[in-house]
């Protein structure tokens, strides 16, 4: 019997339910995202400033919450945290229900639905951070890359998924069908999630959010670096290929399947050979590849940049959560994920607009010369974070000692 195969086997038997609750979970997130701008402009009748109010509403509240769902899931345990985020997520489906009564006065309707999608961001956060933190109490912080890399890959495979969905339950029955999906999926989660073995609560004494914040602070800021990337592909990818007379979707379908497949198949390097070394190497193959969407005359050129830059993204947030989950005591685990995701959020937040703002002044090319150069500013960053020969050496003698 091979015991690699068998110690494989155990991790997706752990992994996989966490995975599926993921999915199920960022699936009614995924399927709003196409529709809501539908929504809000062609059936309230709003123009795009409050197309983008509503959106980013969620992401706004997402950003606010990640440090409240760590200190949750590290004082209540991660279970929970997970729990609460999915019935606050069924809160959300109900506010969206709730908002279409007022199709006839537009302004209360708009308000009700920035409400569910605030609350629906809240959600986000407890879920997310509440199953990193689970696989990372059930696995160990010897599978932290591997760990983040398939729940990351649950949550983009929900969202490429929720898309074609949302749009096809949206066409055939409008966005009432959006609403009970949001509010009933996440409650038929709950039946699947509520057997799984939960892992204990470590937060024995509460840590301080600076404290958390200065361990965290710069691989959580390279990892929002390499996420500029993550941002112009979503964005401005279709732009750019219908402006040089390509097909629009290829672009991120490409990105996203190359993403999936490296972080299912090589999650596990981060942890093998070191967060900050994987990182490094990452990083700079993300670079290559939005240098190549940069400058490429050809489409297939242009496609081999995408997937490179799917390749090279999908293993520089695992690989440096490595290094995050590394520098914090395990009863701080929780608070240490939401603090590094929020980097995530910050990134395409506020990054995802600068890039438009560069976009209309300099042209779509020079928005992914930009996202090179930010990638390349992760590198950087991993490279500082690589261990040195002598503190290895170093180390390896007070293990010993």
């Amino acid at each position: 019997m091979n015991p690699s195969a068998n110690h494989q086997t155990d991790f997706a038997a752990v992994l996989m339910p966490i995975m599926a609750a993921v999915f199920v979970a960022f699936l009614v997130i995924g399927i709003a995202l196409p529709v809501l701008p539908l929504h809000v402009h062609r059936g309230l009748g709003f123009g795009t400033f409050l197309v983008g109010l509503v959106a980013g509403s969620e992401f706004a509240a997402a950003i606010a919450s990640r440090v409240w769902a760590g200190r949750q899931a590290d004082a209540s345990g991660p279970k929970r945290a997970v729990i609460v985020g999915l019935i606050i997520a069924a809160g959300a489906g109900l506010l969206y229900l709730w908002s279409l009564r007022f199709a006839a006065a537009p302004a209360i309707a708009v308000t009700v639905l920035v409400l569910g999608r605030a609350l629906l961001g809240v959600a986000e956060s407890f879920i997310i951070v509440g199953a990193q933190s689970w696989a990372l109490a059930l696995l160990g912080v010897q599978n932290t890359s591997k760990a983040l890399a398939w729940i990351g890959s649950a949550m983009f495979g929900a969202f490429a998924a929720g898309a074609p969905l949302g749009t096809a339950l949206y066409g055939c029955y409008g966005f009432i069908a959006i609403a009970f999906a949001t509010m009933l999926l996440p409650l038929l989660t709950l039946l699947f999630v509520a057997p799984l073995r939960p892992a204990p609560s470590t937060a024995r004494v509460r840590a301080s959010l600076i404290k958390v914040m200065a361990a965290v602070w710069v691989p959580g800021a390279a990892s929002a670096l390499s996420s500029i990337g993550l941002g112009a592909i979503t964005a401005f990818s279709a732009l750019l290929f219908v402006a040089r007379g390509w097909a629009a979707w290829p672009a991120f379908t490409v990105f996203a399947l190359t993403f999936i497949l490296s972080r299912i198949l090589f999650g596990h390097l981060a942890d093998r050979f070191g967060g900050a070394k994987v990182a490094l190497i990452c990083a700079l193959v993300e670079a290559a590849g939005l240098a190549l969407i940069a400058v490429a005359p050809w489409f297939a050129l242009a496609l081999t940049g995408a997937a490179l830059a799917g390749l090279g993204y999908s293993l520089v947030y695992p690989g440096l959560g490595v290094e995050a989950a590394r520098l914090m005591p395990s009863e701080s685990r929780g608070l240490a994920m939401g603090a590094y995701t929020a980097f995530l959020d910050v990134a395409l937040g506020f990054g995802t607009p600068a890039l438009g703002l560069l976009g209309d002044h300099a042209g779509l090319g020079a928005v992914f010369g930009a996202s090179m150069l930010a990638a390349l500013g992760a590198a950087a960053i991993a490279a500082a974070l690589v261990p040195r020969p002598n503190a290895e050496r170093a180390c390896d003698a007070l293990a010993c000692s």
